[in-house]
């Protein structure tokens, strides 16, 4: 292993980031029709005649890849050719944006109106404003927002016409397209719809990666699309989806474009829209149908307060840069280019490394807000049974505490200079008072209100056990996603510090043993790059040597005096997680049968959750999320621990429960029976 000082020179406290100025000031003092009406004359790439989106059409509809494919269609179902042609033209219309000005127009005036109505600022980094015009007159660009709320992308297309630069087109959801006149409000403002799946069909795939592709090599405009697939319910960054980047970097292997720019970009929410549909989603309350009448019953939104919006360009990322030393274009010389091809390995490889560099520099982009800071503590606090709250004074303190270690770990944290910490504390709780309350001078979650059914039914006057469990689950979910949004920046620490716990001895090796262990495990949870476990490690060290947490020789690592607070925190942070994958092995050990079914499991462990939770078996209401269920069942399989019969439909899941055993007891031990619960309290 490489000695920690190498991390040095990469010390978190000096990276350099943008100042942020505030586009609604603007708009709060001068005509919002004005804004909207007024002269829009965006820079295009190399100087580009904007293309009609009819033009587009066809020039997707004539090139040599798609002819190839519908032949090759034509003649696996023996249908004709025209026929097959008119199928795919359909497919184009039913996908295709359609851009025009006058929609545009049209939500720029009525974003402005519900943006100042909801959020108290916008604020966006105007030099990566600037490097981005730059980038869009230079190559294709590539727009990589983080997907948190449906906000993001109506959110970046108001930017963009702020700042007068090319409006993007997006690749939306077919969902969105039921939406009546709201889906085809959004075309004509730059979204074209894709399907959310469609497995073998060679025909859709190829007119939507010509699509794209089209639109990229010719640079009418920058493409837009989530790397992460789909709106993170909990506020974590979500495993990279590989299929639209393969599509976006296929011009620049096949030689098409000298260079793609890919421009990370990231949102962060002082307070989320969704923040409890998400958390009722998580515990298996299905989410609404997108609808227009469903839009228009979210205007009661419009009273609340969202505090304020941070949206951070990042460095625009060079593809060739990127692939230097690393692809070898030359084997795609080898085949006409209008011919499909699998990529080899090394492409696969390169494509994946890429993605999760690209989701990691979002993250570290992502601006914290003093509430992650304060959710995180109080998360803990409720955790370790302090069921009279924290007091005031004691939160602010522990909040400053957390603040000073959070920025030596290198968080992009606003935490408000000029004003006394006790303020800034009052301040933040009162924006999400609907998840705290203070009673006596103490703070706590609000799990203890009166509560009524998380699915309204008939009235009655009693509310179940496991109903007030899942509206206190909602209040905890809700709080964690906040918390979540903090975890990229002690994650590493955290594995370690979880490490040294669970390790048999302080021996460097043996710990390093610990955190790959831990590290693997949690691959499905957390953004961590393939194939970096060293530097992980290396930078753990790092981080909690130069904090004076831990002393760390060649042969060991030692915790210092000074350094039980930070690791007793940390393993804090990551202990909701490693109990959430214990009691999934303890449903596969003690309860899983041999008919068990993937679409059986997350209902099956929640049943089994539930009932450890009102015997007080676990301590944390955070392992009844679908999302932790999901990701523990995805690290077992990949682990082959649990392995998918696809024989039979539906799918059924053979578990070996020796190898989970052996897995959970390397977790941490078993999960307390209530005896011991009861002893220990």
């Amino acid at each position: 292993m490489a000695s920690s000082a190498v991390y040095s020179h990469r010390d978190p406290m000096l990276k350099k980031r943008d100042d942020f100025e505030d586009i609604l000031e603007e708009r709060r003092n001068s005509s919002d029709l004005r804004y909207a009406l007024r002269c829009y004359t965006p820079v295009l790439y190399k100087g580009v005649v904007p293309c009609k989106s009819s033009m587009l059409k066809i020039m997707v509809l004539q090139s040599d890849q798609l002819h190839y494919v519908i032949n090759q269609v034509s003649k696996e179902t023996g249908r004709e050719t025209d026929d097959v042609k008119d199928e795919a033209s359909s497919i184009l219309d039913e996908m295709a944006h359609c851009q025009q000005l006058s929609t545009v127009r049209f939500f720029a005036f009525t974003l402005s109106k519900v943006f100042k109505s909801l959020f108290r600022n916008i604020c966006v980094n105007e030099e990566g404003i600037q490097r981005l015009q730059q980038a869009i007159q230079e190559h294709p660009v590539v727009l990589l927002p983080s997907h948190r709320s449906y906000m993001d992308f109506l959110l970046m297309s108001y930017l963009l016409y702020t700042y007068d630069l090319s409006l993007p087109v997006i690749a939306a959801g077919m969902d969105f397209m039921g939406m009546k006149i709201v889906g085809e409000m959004l075309r004509m403002s730059g979204a074209f719809f894709i399907r959310r799946s469609f497995g073998g069909d060679k025909l859709y795939w190829a007119v939507f990666s010509e699509y794209v592709k089209t639109m990229l090599k010719n640079g009418y405009a920058p493409v837009e699309f989530f790397l992460e697939g789909t709106r993170s319910r909990t506020s974590k960054s979500l495993t990279p989806k590989l299929g639209l980047l393969n599509i976006v970097l296929d011009p620049f292997f096949k030689g098409e474009v000298f260079d793609v720019n890919l421009v990370p970009v990231s949102i962060s929410y002082e307070r989320i829209l969704e923040e409890t549909l998400y958390a009722r989603e998580l515990l298996g309350i299905p989410k609404p149908k997108e609808s227009t009448s469903g839009l228009f019953k979210a205007r009661k939104v419009l009273s609340e307060d969202y505090g304020s919006i941070n949206v951070y360009f990042g460095q625009p990322v060079s593809v060739r840069s990127l692939a230097e030393g690393r692809v070898n274009r030359g084997q795609f010389n080898l085949v006409p280019r209008h011919i499909p091809r699998r990529h080899g390995e090394d492409i696969h490889s390169f494509v994946s490394d890429s993605a999760y560099k690209l989701v990691r520099a979002q993250e570290e982009n992502m601006v914290l807000k003093p509430w992650v800071i304060l959710a995180s503590l109080l998360l803990q606090n409720q955790a370790a049974g302090q069921k009279q709250g924290i007091a005031l004074d004691e939160l602010t303190a522990q909040a400053v505490w957390l603040r000073d270690l959070s920025r030596q770990y290198g968080a992009f944290l606003h935490w408000p200079e000029h004003i006394p910490p006790s303020e800034v504390v009052s301040s933040s709780l009162s924006l999400h008072r609907g998840l705290v309350r203070i009673c006596e001078g103490k703070v706590q979650l609000a799990v203890e209100q009166e509560v009524g059914p998380v699915v309204p039914a008939e009235p009655r006057s009693t509310v179940t056990p496991e109903e007030k469990l899942l509206s206190q689950a909602v209040i905890v979910l809700s709080c964690a996603s906040y918390r979540n949004q903090a975890l990229h920046v002690f994650l590493r620490p955290a594995l370690l510090a979880s490490a040294i716990h669970t390790a048999s001895s302080n021996q460097k090796q043996e710990v390093f043993n610990s955190f790959s262990f831990l590290r693997n495990m949690f691959s499905n949870e957390f953004i961590l790059c393939p194939g970096a476990t060293v530097e992980d490690f290396e930078e753990a060290c790092y981080l909690l040597g130069k904090t004076g947490a831990l002393q760390v020789t060649q042969q060991e690592v030692l915790v210092t005096e000074r350094g039980h607070r930070t690791l007793a925190f940390l393993i804090s942070m990551l202990d909701p997680f490693l109990q959430g994958y214990q009691v999934v092995c303890r449903f596969l050990c003690e309860e899983a049968t041999e008919t068990l079914t993937e679409k059986q499991f997350i209902p099956a462990v929640r049943k089994f959750i539930i009932k450890h939770l009102l015997a007080g078996r676990l301590r944390y209401a955070e392992v009844l999320s679908s999302d932790l269920q999901k990701n523990s069942l995805a690290a077992f399989l990949r682990l082959g621990a649990v392995q998918k019969i696809k024989g039979v439909d539906p799918v059924t899941l053979k578990v070996n429960k020796v190898m989970v055993n052996s897995l959970e007891d390397t977790l941490g031990g078993k999960l307390p029976t209530q005896k011991a619960v009861v002893a220990r309290l």
